[in-house]
């Protein structure tokens, strides 16, 4: 059993200022032999005597869905807003990601009332600030609604050499607005965060026969749900991993709170 890690501690002994993030689609039957490969150095995040927290994120796009379309045809200035709820705590941020003329990469966020988690409502200003500092000034804050909603549970890992850390994301599903779910129970989104080389979990993930994917929990999400939009830069995980494990289910449209 791994050892615990407290936040402060995490947040202190991998605080990477530069870092390189890659994501891997992993069967949630083969977790255990990965963790069991990664030495007993390796610790995980326990916050109150839980070792995995859930998320709750929504995602605000345009009725034209700019934000996806951005990302789909690598367009090279493109945004994200999204808020994200951690649901034992109670406690909500809202996230603006953008990328601007240079194609650098900035994420903000600020804090949000929980109430207001499928709205802008206080901090559309704060958006649209963020937009406009990477350029982006033809997407109005007023035009942006709650898109998607996706939920699941997240396990944080640390990694002493190199000073690295993992997340694991399980129990994933995805809610649009009309009420359509799909979810994805045994796959785990594994997503390795270290310094300019390859951390640990990279090489024992490689020497499970595991390469990095392009997937974005948004962008394949809707990719996965709405098969008629522009879908080519998530085809080959879509196609090898997503679709192939997706347990979908129609429903009447419901609340996803």
């Amino acid at each position: 059993m791994l050892e615990p890690i407290s936040l402060e501690e995490l947040t202190e002994r991998a605080s990477l200022l530069t870092r390189v993030d890659r994501k891997y689609l992993v069967p949630v039957s083969g977790l255990d032999a990965l963790l069991g490969d990664l030495g007993g150095a390796t610790r995980v995040l326990e916050i109150e005597g839980l070792r995995a927290s859930e998320y709750r994120s929504v995602y605000f796009d345009t009725a034209g869905l700019d934000s996806y379309l951005a990302a789909a045809r690598r367009r090279r200035r493109r945004f994200k807003v999204r808020t994200r709820t951690y649901l034992e705590s109670a406690q909500c941020y809202l996230e603006v990601k953008t990328r601007g003329g240079r194609s650098l990469t900035v994420k903000e966020r600020v804090e949000h009332p929980v109430a207001a988690n499928d709205s802008l409502e206080g901090d559309d200003g704060y958006v649209q600030f963020a937009l406009h500092e990477a350029g982006i000034d033809s997407v109005p804050t007023s035009a942006l609604q709650p898109t998607l909603v996706t939920r699941y549970q997240r396990t944080t890992l640390f990694v002493p050499e190199g000073s690295s850390r993992a997340t694991i994301d399980t129990a994933l599903s995805w809610i649009d607005n009309t009420g359509h779910t799909i979810a994805t129970p045994g796959l785990a989104v594994v997503e390795t965060k270290s310094g300019s080389t390859a951390s640990p979990v990279d090489r024992v993930l490689w020497a499970h026969g595991h390469r990095p994917a392009n997937i974005s929990k948004y962008g394949t999400g809707m990719a996965a749900m709405r098969p008629e939009l522009p879908q080519n830069k998530w085809r080959r995980v879509l196609d090898r991993q997503l679709l192939p494990a997706v347990a979908s289910t129609l429903s009447t449209p419901r609340s996803s709170s």
